[in-house]
């Protein structure tokens, strides 16, 4: 048998990264649309993301820039991620498309929920910081603001503040789908997670404690999502797993009482 040529071992992963490089082309260029369809929109953009602090400055108070071209640079900056935001399901839809080959069936009927929930969940978390974090912090920030202290933000430091927040809300809102991918994977099993609980509570306060400003009320905010989210995933992953488990069981007796029963007389 003779030995295979050199181009025939390599075609392989050449045609993987020949297909890598049209996924990625189609993501940059998918942010790149998005970002020249909103950039004309850039300052109502910012102005949207600033209001939950611009509610709670004093009055006669306003945002400020520091910077010579932050007025521009920023509204530029926030444009960008969020064309980099809404862009995440055709990402998403991307990497789908990368991978789906190389799935068995049962593991496509899978990935395909985890995808649409991993979307939704990530958007879940932005809506939940700017809808609910977003007002309790800033009106607690400006109410322990000392007497005599003008409470100006800067516009800079404001978006890197948020852009924070909302990644870290964001990627916290995924936590049901690692942890069904833990168990479903197998490399945990629901009753280790569910015996775990009390060490995943405490990890969940000190990521807030990371992620989140210093305050107690927006650590507490992440850290509760966080909890009960896991609790979801673990939910999930053993209603999943008990059902294997069934199919896989009448799938055993099937084939035991096909072996039993006794051939067909021969005409």
């Amino acid at each position: 048998m003779s030995k295979p040529s050199l181009d025939d071992q390599e075609m392989p992963l050449i045609a993987h990264l020949t297909e890598l490089r049209k996924r990625l082309l189609h993501c940059v260029i998918a942010i790149l649309v998005l970002f020249g369809g909103l950039f004309y929109f850039s300052q109502q953009i910012y102005s949207l993301v600033a209001a939950p602090l611009r509610a709670y400055l004093p009055e006669g108070a306003t945002m400020i820039a520091t910077g010579v071209a932050s007025p521009f640079l920023t509204p530029f900056k926030l444009t960008l991620m969020v064309a980099l935001f809404l862009s995440m399901p055709i990402i998403l839809h991307q990497i789908w498309g990368f991978i789906a080959p190389g799935l068995y069936k049962h593991e496509k009927r899978i990935a395909v929920p985890l995808l649409i929930s991993s979307i939704l969940l990530f958007y879940a978390g932005m809506a939940f910081a700017y809808f609910v974090v977003f007002p309790i912090m800033f009106g607690f920030f400006a109410s322990v603001t000392p007497e005599g202290v003008a409470m100006m933000t800067d516009i800079g430091q404001y978006l890197d503040f948020v852009l924070t927040l909302f990644f870290a809300f964001g990627v916290a809102f995924e936590i049901p789908v690692a942890t069904f991918l833990l168990i479903w994977v197998g490399i945990v099993d629901v009753a280790t997670l569910r015996k775990s609980r009390p060490y995943v509570v405490v990890g969940c306060f000190v990521v807030g404690m990371v992620l989140t400003p210093p305050d107690v009320f927006s650590q507490t905010l992440l850290a509760v999502p966080m909890w009960l989210l896991f609790e979801a995933g673990v939910l999930c992953g053993s209603m999943v797993k008990k059902r294997e488990q069934e199919e896989a069981e009448l799938a055993d007796e099937q084939q035991s009482d096909a072996g039993s029963q006794p051939p067909a007389p021969r005409p």
